[in-house]
C-alpha cells in the first residue's frame, strides 16, 4: 500500500501498521480548527443564500399508466433539465425500509476502526472502495468526509452481496444483501428516469432505458462529520458528475449546493423524496439540450451528514 501523500495537519492523524497515516471523520470532528490541507477558496465555500427552484415529481401516475400525469412529470423534469439538472421524485417506489437499513449499514461501515477501513481501501485509478478524505489522491483541498463505493451491475450474480461479503467479511454479508436490494431499487428507478427524459425530449420513450439496461453503475455511501469552522471547507468540492444520471437520498440535515446563476442555491431536503441530476454523459447524449451542472456538498458544525449516491453509468465499452 503506498503511502499518503505528506499533509499539514494540526495533530498527527492515526498510522497503519505500514507506516501510512489516513483520516476517518472520528478524527475529523475532533478538530477544532480547519487544517491547512482542509481549506478552500472563499470563493469555492461562500455559503449558499437562497434554495434551488427544483420541482418535486410526484411519479405515482406514471408508475400507474396514467398518460395525463406522465407527461406533466416529464414536462417539469424537462424546465429543471434546460436549467440545471436537478428535481426531486416522490412517491418513487424505493421503499422506506429499505432506505433506512440502507443507512443504518452506513453506520456499521463507518464505525469501524480506521485500520478494518483502509482494508478495503480505493486503489488508484479506481472509482471502488474505501476514502478517508481522498488523502490517497490529493494534499490540498481535501474534502471533509470519508466514502465507500462499489460497483454494481443488475443480473442474476449478486456482485454487491458477494463484494461485501468477500472483500470485507463475513460479518458484513448482512449489509451486503441490503446494499445488493438497494442497488437494484436504484437501478429499476433509473430506467423509469430514463424514459422520462426522453418523453421530454421527444424522441422514442424506450431509447434510453434500452441504452442503460445493462449499465454498470457506482453506488456510494458518505458520512460528512462535523466541522467547527464551516465556511472554511467542504464535503466536496464543486464539480459536475461525469456519468450519465445520479440518485441521491440526503437526510434532512442538508448541504447539497448547484451552482446556477452564477451564484450558489441550495437544495432543500424533502422528506421521502430523492434528488435527481443529470451528468455529463446524459448531457451528451441529449446534444447538449439537458445540463450537466456544477454542485458541491456544504458541511455543519452541528450535526454529521449521511447520504446515499447512485451514479448510473453506461457499459464501459458502450459505442
Amino acid at each position: 500500500m503506498a503511502s499518503s501523500p505528506s499533509v499539514l495537519l494540526s495533530s498527527p492523524p492515526p498510522t497503519a501498521k505500514d507506516g501510512s497515516r489516513f483520516i476517518d471523520s472520528n478524527y475529523l470532528q475532533k478538530q477544532s480548527h480547519v487544517p491547512a490541507n482542509f481549506k478552500w477558496p472563499e470563493e469555492d465555500a461562500a455559503s449558499a443564500q437562497e434554495e434551488l427552484n427544483a420541482p418535486v415529481v410526484d411519479l405515482e401516475g406514471f408508475f400507474n399508466g396514467d398518460v395525463v400525469a406522465t407527461e406533466n412529470a416529464a414536462k417539469l423534469i424537462r424546465s429543471s433539465c434546460l436549467r440545471h439538472g436537478f428535481f426531486q421524485v416522490t412517491n418513487h417506489r424505493v421503499d422506506a425500509d429499505l432506505i433506512q437499513l440502507a443507512y443504518d449499514h452506513v453506520d456499521d461501515f463507518f464505525n469501524l476502526p480506521i485500520e478494518e477501513k483502509i482494508k478495503v481501501q480505493r486503489r488508484p485509478g479506481s472509482p471502488y472502495g474505501y476514502s478517508g478524505a481522498h488523502m490517497d489522491r490529493f494534499s490540498s483541498n481535501l474534502p471533509w468526509k470519508e466514502t465507500f463505493s462499489f460497483a454494481f451491475q443488475d443480473g442474476p450474480e449478486k456482485t454487491v452481496a458477494d463484494y461485501f461479503k468477500f472483500t470485507i467479511s463475513k460479518d458484513f454479508e448482512q449489509t451486503g444483501l441490503v446494499y445488493q436490494k438497494y442497488s437494484e431499487a436504484m437501478h429499476s428507478l433509473s430506467l423509469s428516469i430514463m424514459e422520462l427524459l426522453a418523453i421530454g425530449l421527444g424522441v422514442d420513450r424506450m431509447l434510453y432505458r434500452e441504452f442503460f439496461e445493462d449499465a454498470v453503475s457506482i453506488m456510494r455511501t458518505n458520512l460528512y462529520p462535523t466541522c467547527q469552522e464551516p465556511n472554511l471547507s467542504l464535503g466536496t468540492g464543486p464539480h459536475c458528475d461525469p456519468n450519465a444520471l445520479t440518485i441521491l437520498h440526503q437526510d434532512l440535515v442538508g448541504g447539497l449546493d448547484v451552482f446556477v446563476d452564477n451564484k450558489w442555491h441550495k437544495v432543500r431536503p424533502v422528506l421521502g423524496a430523492l434528488v435527481i441530476n443529470i451528468g455529463d454523459v446524459f448531457a451528451a447524449l441529449s446534444n447538449g439540450i439537458y445540463r450537466s451542472c456544477l454542485h458541491r456538498a456544504a458541511v455543519n458544525s452541528h450535526k454529521e451528514r449521511r447520504s446515499l449516491v447512485f451514479f448510473m453509468c453506461p457499459r464501459a465499452d458502450k459505442v
